[in-house]
């Protein structure tokens, strides 16, 4: 199979960047290059993002749900901010000690849900209630 040639660090920055608040932005990008929808920045350190990942931990439902319909693929972040119970309860079903994972900028799984607002409540529950912090 053949590759393609890597995306522009500069194009992966900026459509990470954007997918932080810049919905219109995200979506053009996202036109221009699909190949961007699971792409990832490293801040340094380790700390890599994606634009799945900057919309989640910012509270950015609508620009999540537009990345995931488009392919981006879903993690217990996304799913803590979006308020998915059912998918947090069995992945911290599956992995306990994921209630205190950290994601991209070292933001805790508590902080994604709680990001999400009014309908990710019963998630921020589920969280206190296994100690998350």
């Amino acid at each position: 199979m053949e590759r393609s040639p890597a995306l522009s660090p500069t194009l992966v920055n900026e459509f990470v960047a954007k997918s932080h608040g810049d919905f219109a932005g995200v979506k053009k990008l996202l036109a221009e290059n699909p190949a961007l929808i699971n792409a990832a920045w490293d801040w340094g350190g380790g700390d890599w993002e994606t634009g799945l990942g900057a919309a989640a931990h910012v509270g950015r439902r609508d620009i999540a749900l537009y990345l995931i319909e488009n392919g981006a693929r879903m993690d217990i972040f996304a799913a803590a901010m979006l308020g998915e119970l059912e998918i947090v309860h069995n992945f911290l079903t599956a992995f306990p000690d994921m209630v205190s994972a950290r994601g991209p900028h070292g933001i805790s799984l508590l902080a994604h849900a709680e990001a999400g607002s009014d309908y990710a409540e019963p998630v921020v529950a589920l969280l206190r209630s296994l100690g998350a912090m």
